[in-house]
């Protein structure tokens, strides 16, 4: 288990910000369009669970560093699974923006 696991959830707010300091990272949120459209993580990349082959459009590099976050963390780390088995070698899921304390955009 990682870091990210070991308190009982993510925190989502380090999550970003190691997002933000690794070099060619990319932040993605797998909610849904509505979802996304009700506010979303400054500069995180849209790419819904339910259409997650669209992953290659924003990371067409396998080991391009994938932070994913979804509403409350489960679609996340359900995602981070699908990654992996499509050949993704470094993602991390991030939780849910429910718990997300910084600036969000619409």
């Amino acid at each position: 288990m990682g870091f990210f696991g070991l308190f009982g959830g993510s925190d989502i707010d380090r999550g970003v910000k190691e997002c933000k300091s690794t070099p060619g990272a990319v932040l993605v949120d797998v909610r849904e369009a509505d979802e996304y459209a009700e506010g979303r993580i400054p500069g995180s990349r849209h790419v819904p669970l339910s259409d997650l082959s669209g992953i290659s459009a924003v990371a067409a590099d396998k080991d391009c560093p994938l932070f994913v976050y979804c509403y409350s963390g489960a679609r996340s780390a359900e995602a981070v699974a699908e990654l992996k088995r499509m050949g993704y070698r470094n993602v991390k899921s991030i939780g849910g923006i429910n718990r997300y304390r910084g600036a969000v955009e619409h």
